[in-house]
């Protein structure tokens, strides 16, 4: 658990620069552009800080997620799988990945408000309104997604939904 929060911590300023390299692509914008440039520019306009942007859903994440797989791999394991089947350590391996799979579904959340914390007004208009609020912490965040019923926007490749009476951005262009 140590080794997992201290490679998330060492790496998140990475993986701000890299979702906000993502995020400029809605404006047309080109404000980060490589590692050394992204640097200077997180740095000048929010100070240390800015690199930080949404690590604590994603360490809390990270961690939950990590006990919960390593905690339902021990009860198959120990429980659900017979001893005397010939292949064991194959079955192991996949129950790992199996209960690796159900946890990051349950986690998705944590991922979620720590991504769009990640962008949130840092000056690029995927990260301001109309396209996105503007919210004041993680907590809020969350507690806005959870009223809107979009915790697990984006969590699926295939089956999406939209919450119901919600219109967005897009939508409106089409009207006009």
């Amino acid at each position: 658990m140590m080794a997992r929060s201290a490679a998330t911590l060492i790496t998140h300023p990475f993986h701000v620069i890299t979702l906000r390299s993502m995020v400029q692509f809605i404006g047309r914008e080109s404000k980060y552009c490589g590692l050394c440039d992204s640097i200077v520019t997180i740095y000048r306009e929010e100070g240390i800080l800015g690199f930080f942007a949404g690590l604590i859903p994603r360490l809390l994440g990270d961690i939950i997620s990590l006990w919960l797989c390593n905690s339902l791999a021990y009860l198959v394991n120990t429980y659900a799988l017979d001893s005397g089947v010939s292949t064991m350590s194959e079955m192991k391996s996949y129950s790992q990945a199996v209960t690796g799979f159900f946890a990051s579904m349950l986690t998705y959340p944590f991922v979620l408000v720590s991504n769009l914390m990640a962008v949130n007004n840092c000056g690029l208009a995927g990260g301001c309104p109309p396209y996105s609020p503007v919210y004041t912490s993680w907590i809020d965040c969350w507690s806005m997604l959870q009223k809107e019923g979009n915790m697990s926007r984006g969590n699926s490749l295939f089956f999406r939904k939209v919450p119901f009476g919600k219109t967005y951005c897009c939508d409106l262009r089409m009207l006009i």
